[in-house]
């Protein structure tokens, strides 16, 4: 039976996006096909690399195809990415950067630093561009939990303007107030020098192209927030909170901040931080010291996804202070990190497919 590249699409036509539920044929991600003997060889592209659901994807794909052409027919899939964005092309600050995403917390002590560093470092692992900015001005860890405390960022000549260059982590670019300020000292500043340094580091670094560019924000609701949401076209927000009442009070409110008309960025997710304790000796064991389902009953009652779980371990707090994030390695807790880094990549997707392009926010008083 010859098989022809209109037979495989025709073949492929049912298969449907498991996050957006489209057709990869109507969405034009099945290129480059061939057919050699009884083998069918594609390249699927999905809107991230670092998609959760690969594996039920290629089971869909050969039911597909032997549904077609018979079981004696072999499928060769390879899988390419290309992450979707709703950012309007030619934007005049950060044209390239695909993806830009607020991590917010409404206190401060969730880790949400922490939150925010192995989401990065496993979003590059899974193969996407990211960056971080540290706009936690007056406390900034990005640094410390990549090992780069005592370096200063360079500066790159882009066309006739001098840039501040990003420094590179595990495939990670940063940059941070860390970079600048002395690290034994204070940095003491008012709300508007603190938004004039955030904007620093959005309009006069060089960030090139990214997938997925992290905003880790301040504890709570400040300048800064408003200032980002002013400047930039933000994608969605996450939201990072701990399982107990004053936490969840305090993340709801960060959470409705963003809900706001005059602001309205989506919410692309909460993450439930120290959700458990679990001994190192006891892997299979859970221990809810600080309460159960907060985060859960959160995401349900605003409608919003529960990203992930992420338990208290000592080995994450060991690696954010070797300056080797816990997503690097080997073992569970990269595995959790993976998870989260996909789920939220799986969101980013679909808020992409389902809602307008992003716009800078206007406010002008009573915010």
């Amino acid at each position: 039976m010859a098989i022809s590249e209109s037979d495989v699409l025709k073949a492929m036509s049912g298969v449907l996006d498991p996050d957006l539920g489209r057709s990869f044929v109507e969405m034009k991600m099945v290129n480059n096909i061939e057919i050699v003997e009884d083998t069918i060889k594609f390249e699927l592209t999905l809107t991230t690399p670092a998609c959760p659901l690969k594996e039920v994807i290629r089971k869909d794909c050969e039911n597909a195809i032997h549904a077609a052409f018979g079981d004696n027919v072999s499928l060769d899939m390879r899988y390419g990415s290309s992450v979707t964005t709703t950012r309007l092309k030619g934007a005049a600050l950060l044209p390239y950067v695909k993806n830009i995403v607020a991590v917010a917390s409404g206190k401060g002590g969730v880790c949400k630093s922490t939150i925010t560093a192995n989401i990065a470092v496993a979003l590059a692992r899974a193969g996407a561009s990211v960056g971080i900015i540290d706009a936690d001005i007056f406390g900034p860890s990005i640094p410390t939990m990549f090992n780069c405390e005592h370096e200063k960022p360079g500066v790159a000549k882009v066309g006739e303007k001098s840039l501040i260059e990003p420094l590179e982590r595990y495939g990670v670019k940063l940059l941070s107030i860390g970079f600048l300020a002395p690290a034994e000292g204070a940095v003491v500043w008012r709300g508007p020098m603190a938004s004039s340094a955030l904007r620093q580091f959005i309009s006069d670094a060089n960030w090139g192209e990214l997938d997925y560019l992290l905003i880790d924000l301040p504890p709570g609701t400040s300048d800064i927030h408003l200032t980002l949401v002013q400047t930039l076209p933000v994608t969605g927000a996450v939201i990072v909170t701990t399982p107990q009442k004053v936490a969840l009070e305090d993340a709801k409110k960060g959470l409705l901040m963003f809900k706001q008309d005059k602001i309205n960025v989506p919410v692309l997710g909460i993450v439930e931080n120290m959700a458990y304790f679990t001994p190192e000796e006891l892997p299979e064991n859970k221990y809810h010291i600080f309460g159960q389902g907060g985060g859960k009953a959160l995401s349900e009652k605003y409608d919003v996804p529960l990203l992930g779980e992420i338990p208290i371990v000592q080995g994450i707090r060991e690696s954010s202070d070797n300056g080797y994030p816990a997503a690097l390695k080997d073992n569970s807790l990269s595995k959790d990190f993976k998870n989260l880094a996909e789920a939220l990549a799986s969101q980013v997707a679909i808020r992409n497919a389902s809602k307008d392009k992003t716009k800078v926010v206007e406010i002008t008083t009573g915010v």
